[in-house]
């Protein structure tokens, strides 16, 4: 960003013309994004696992932007027979995907299994995004500069790709299986983009973190564990220390949609070691550029889900 800018919403152009996909947009950094996007005037699919909350936020949306064009479709990365149904409908029903953004997500939750008896960190962070963008593939990369916005984490930082226990059978730990799941964002972005580039396609791949912004996802984990004082502690820091869900929605905004954005770029936050602030060009952990894991990841994810890629490398 030239001239030390600080970005915002508002520096988006209309989008009028555009169709947007955002997992988990009934609430936080998904919704936000839904949100600004409708402003200006993008087509904004809302895929969501519960569908009176999905209703809300439209409602939400079209109190404030009343011109909104919206779509409520249900998602549940969870499950992969919904994520091929999602997939298939939305395949059948438009032509063109410009910016799919992969946001859903859960965090350091007690060990629970998806439908497919997946961990549920790894298989609704990664697994779930995995499998929807490759069904969705034909038609983001039949759309003239399409992009793919994946949504990690800081939380990165202390991932690792643990291939001999993904699932967390053998031993589990709520906040390194969410690291994991974070990290393998990452590694699915790039090397997505790198098969991208070696197919010759125009649509890029990049990655997106929110810094910490007060939202429900904190939550979920200590209310499952019936953990009173983690509540109370992540709701003061939510008070102290965290920005608005809607400043932590700008670096996925950026990452779809400004023009100085190339494939690879991860965006997050400039303050504070990244906890904070304007969209800026951040630089991961090296581990997540490692393409040999990244090679791998792909390979068993391919092998876990069912779902294959046409780009090959």
């Amino acid at each position: 960003m030239a001239d030390n800018h600080k970005w915002t919403a508002g520096d988006m152009p209309d989008q009028t013309g555009k169709t947007v996909i955002i997992t988990g947009a009934n609430s936080g950094i998904g919704y936000e994004a839904a949100l600004a996007l409708a402003r200006k005037g993008a087509l904004v699919v809302l895929a969501s696992r519960n569908m009176e909350k999905g209703q809300q936020a439209c409602q939400a949306i079209q109190a404030k932007v009343p011109a909104a064009k919206l779509e409520l479709r249900r998602l549940d990365l969870a499950d992969l027979e919904s994520v091929r149904l999602f997939a298939h409908a939305f395949n059948a029903e438009h032509d063109a995907l410009h910016v799919l953004i992969n946001n859903a997500g859960v965090m350091a939750i007690p060990r629970r299994t998806t439908a497919d008896g997946f961990e549920m960190q790894f298989g609704t962070n990664h697994l779930g995004h995995f499998a929807l963008t490759g069904l969705l593939l034909e038609r983001i990369i039949a759309t003239p500069a399409a992009r793919v916005v994946t949504v990690s984490s800081a939380a990165h930082r202390m991932g690792t790709i643990n291939f001999d226990d993904l699932q967390g059978e053998q031993s589990y730990g709520k906040w390194s299986a969410y690291g994991q799941s974070k990290l393998a964002n990452l590694l699915f972005a790039f090397e997505l983009q790198r098969r991208l580039a070696a197919a010759g396609s125009g649509t890029i791949s990049v990655a997106a973190h929110p810094g910490f912004a007060a939202t429900n996802l904190q939550f979920a984990g200590p209310r499952m564990e019936g953990a009173a004082l983690q509540v109370w502690m992540y709701e003061l820091m939510n008070k102290l220390i965290a920005q608005p869900a809607a400043m932590g929605a700008l670096p996925t905004l950026y990452a779809a949609i400004a023009p100085e954005v190339h494939g690879c770029d991860f965006i997050g936050p400039d303050s504070l070691g990244g906890w904070r602030g304007y969209p800026t060009k951040v630089r991961a952990e090296d581990k997540a550029y490692d393409e040999a894991t990244a090679q791998r990841l792909w390979t068993v994810s391919e092998h876990l889900t069912g779902v294959g890629y046409t780009l090959g490398k």
